[in-house]
């Protein structure tokens, strides 16, 4: 799944919530909504720099920057709740499942075992969320 190329006129706002649906559907639209009582700045920070900034830039598509984001945020050990947040783009996007299982695999590598085991126990609770998805491992 490729993004479209921002309109010259665009904000990074509009550009980051167009991203943001695009890649994570209503989950994206939660996290953000779950900050405007405690830090509404911030939640314009999510949108504006990491999707209107980074994820609509032209030099990778969306599949393979949420390849890049599970592998670092599995890695990084810590960040459960988002890990599972971009398991679930990554479907979004057009990985499989058997895909994002390997990928979590690989993390066994570089990160240890524990990180690579914590990302498969993310990757099968949210496939379980969604028992409907059609790209089942294979």
């Amino acid at each position: 799944m490729t993004h479209t190329q921002p309109a010259p006129d665009e904000s990074r706002y509009d550009r980051g919530q167009r991203a943001l649906a695009q890649i994570d559907g209503q989950a994206g639209a939660q996290v953000v909504a779950s900050l405007a009582d405690i830090a509404p700045d911030f939640a314009r920070y999510l949108i504006e720099f990491p999707f209107g900034d980074i994820y609509s830039r032209p030099g990778l598509d969306l599949r393979s920057r949420e390849i890049a984001t599970i592998a670092a945020l599995a890695a990084l050990g810590n960040a459960a709740p988002q890990l599972k947040v971009h398991i679930a783009a990554g479907l979004n996007v057009g990985l499989t499942r058997a895909e994002i299982v390997e990928i979590l695999m690989q993390m066994a590598v570089y990160a240890g075992f524990p990180a690579a085991l914590n990302g498969l126990f993310a990757a099968r609770e949210v496939f379980a969320a969604d028992p409907e998805t059609t790209n089942a491992p294979g």
